[in-house]
């Protein structure tokens, strides 16, 4: 995002653009810069005042309007509101019963507050103060500044907005704020910093597969920079840290599972459902689990969680509708329910796997994949979508798991997995040839004859074609397989070929690195033109590998083999 921000006056321009995205709802005063709620209850009685450094959106101009904030102080990027700023703003919203001013603990955001508030006091304006310190990376007693503010910020501006629009007077929402600020602790995690405005980089590098541990909202280095580990053992972990911090109380919670910016819905409900299994097994009752971004680092590529035990009362709170530009996701969840359950049909007992057949093939294939998954990502991310390594890699693991509880033959198990469940162009295309494949397979666990092989390649190949449409020089798989079946071919047609699957293997091989000096005329790498010069397809490599599994089964001696693990670049 900070590739785009206009060169000057950004900061105001935005907060235009938000008042005319929601007219009616949000006025913009430019001198200086706040921003009104045009349509407050006319039960309320005490207005709500926040704001922080902009970059964080939509925190706290999101929560502008009925069940949210009076008014909303942005400063510049990762800088605090000026005291005038917040002055203004509180005595242009003030209500008969005075005005709360949310905090986050920042020193900057803490000193203009209390200038602000000095001076409305000054002014005859009843003021109160909530601060919220919920990070608990910060909560060192060598620190005199204390926690940092972060996302339980979003739970605060929440529930009283809602106890706001109640009537509740200053005193009864100071002492909510603080309450819900005791309840409530932070931790988060990033795997890239947010871009500078000022450099267009990443404002902080981070080696490849390393996470920052309790990085801050500002863009703040964490406390640790940690190996990554599998994202449930990274919800795990940060699900023990912040119970170790929360303060006794309730076993009801609210989770808010809250992207930096660059993290997707896609990975946020997952994190959730991690979260959400996490603390069941630990006997609390998760009442609200609130996936989403609320409180942004710029574009960070990280997450936040945040747990607040929950009095009696707050979750109906949360649950209250609302008249605001963001509009909180409303969990339905019963008290102590688990995340929503996945239906699963009925279990019925698997036989044993089968011996011999094609086991041996699956194995292979499987080991060779999860080898070469991250480079076929790379490549991918050249040319396409970036997805192709994970896809191939989930299907062959589908595939094993099938073989293992059902006893279904290694090469059909591929082919069940591949059409049902790999989804893409290129899954179900792999599902087609190893359909065919499996017809090569004798019922009897023997090697299965040249002839087989030749027919069940060629059929292949001519089903893909038939489906898609690729030919060689297309700069598909079809470059590899075309040649693959073809050496086939004339291996059947010759009398007792020496290595026929070798030298299948290598035609596949050569097709595969000869893509790279093809211009795509199908497929998604076809979008990209001339950047995909250089690049081999990654389809064709994984046919290519595939042969190569086939020959090192049953020409070991000959067959073409990939470099140790660890110096793998393809093929």
């Amino acid at each position: 995002m900070s590739h785009f921000l206009p060169e000057t006056d950004a900061v105001l321009t935005a907060a235009r653009g938000l008042a005319q995205a929601h007219a009616g709802l949000i006025e913009v005063n430019s001198s200086p810069l706040y921003l009104r709620a045009r349509d407050a209850d006319p039960a309320r009685t005490v207005a709500l005042v926040s704001g922080g450094g902009s970059g964080h959106e939509p925190l706290h101009t999101g929560l502008l309007g009925r069940g949210g904030l009076d008014a909303v102080c942005p400063g510049e990027i990762f800088a605090s509101p000026h005291n005038r700023q917040i002055y203004e703003a509180s005595a242009a919203a003030a209500k008969s019963g005075g005005v709360l001013h949310i905090v986050k603990n920042y020193t900057g955001d803490v000193i203009n507050f209390q200038i602000a508030a000095e001076r409305l006091r000054h002014d005859g304006i009843p003021v109160a103060t909530v601060l919220v310190d919920d990070d608990l990376a910060t909560d060192s007693a060598d620190s005199a500044t204390g926690r940092r503010g972060t996302a339980a910020t979003v739970v605060v501006e929440k529930l009283l907005g809602a106890a706001a629009d109640r009537g509740a007077t200053l005193e009864e929402l100071t002492d909510l704020g603080q309450r819900v600020v005791a309840h409530s602790r932070s931790i988060a995690v990033a795997a890239r910093a947010q871009t500078s405005p000022t450099t267009v980089n990443p404002a902080f590098e981070l080696a490849e597969g390393t996470l920052d541990y309790g990085v801050g909202i500002h863009g703040e280095r964490g406390i640790r920079t940690i190996a990554r580990p599998a994202t449930g053992d990274l919800v795990r972990r940060m699900t023990d840290d912040l119970l170790d911090a929360l303060p006794d109380g309730p076993d009801e919670v609210l989770a808010l599972v809250n992207g930096l910016g660059a993290t997707t819905e896609l990975e946020l409900n997952a994190i959730a459902v991690l979260l959400s299994d996490e603390l069941t097994a630990r006997g609390l009752r998760p009442v609200l689990v609130v996936p989403g971004t609320f409180t942004a680092a710029l574009d960070m590529a990280g997450f936040s969680l945040t747990l607040t035990r929950l009095e009696e009362g707050w979750a109906e709170l949360w649950t209250t509708p609302t008249r605001t530009p963001l509009v909180l996701p409303r969990p339905s969840l019963a008290p102590g329910s688990p995340a929503a359950p996945v239906s699963t049909p009925a279990s019925t007992p698997a036989p044993a796997p089968r011996e011999g057949g094609d086991r041996a093939l699956l194995d292979r294939y499987a080991l060779t994949v999860t080898q070469v998954r991250d480079n076929l990502t790379k490549l991918d991310q050249l040319v396409g979508d970036g997805d192709f390594g994970d896809n191939l890699a989930g299907g062959v693991r589908r595939a094993v798991k099938l073989a293992d509880e059902t006893g279904t033959d290694g090469t059909a198990a591929l082919a069940e997995a591949f059409l049902n469940d790999v989804g893409g162009t290129s899954g179900p295309l792999f599902g087609l040839l190893f359909q065919h494949l499996a017809a090569a397979s004798p019922a009897d666990g023997g090697a299965p004859t040249v002839a087989a092989l030749a027919e069940a390649a060629a059929a292949g190949h001519a089903a893909i074609h038939r489906v898609g449409g690729a030919v060689p020089g297309d700069c598909t798989l079809v470059d590899a397989l075309a040649p693959a079946a073809e050496s086939l071919a004339a291996a059947r047609d010759t009398d007792a070929p020496e290595a026929p699957l070798t030298e299948a293997a290598q035609a596949a091989i050569r097709g595969a690195l000869a893509t790279a000096s093809l211009r795509p005329r199908r497929g998604r790498a076809s979008y990209v033109g001339d950047h995909a010069l250089g690049v081999p397809d990654p389809g064709a490599l994984a046919v290519a590998l595939l042969f190569m599994a086939l020959a090192d089964i049953h020409e070991p001696a000959t067959a073409p083999r990939l470099p140790a693990p660890g110096h793998i670049t393809v093929l």
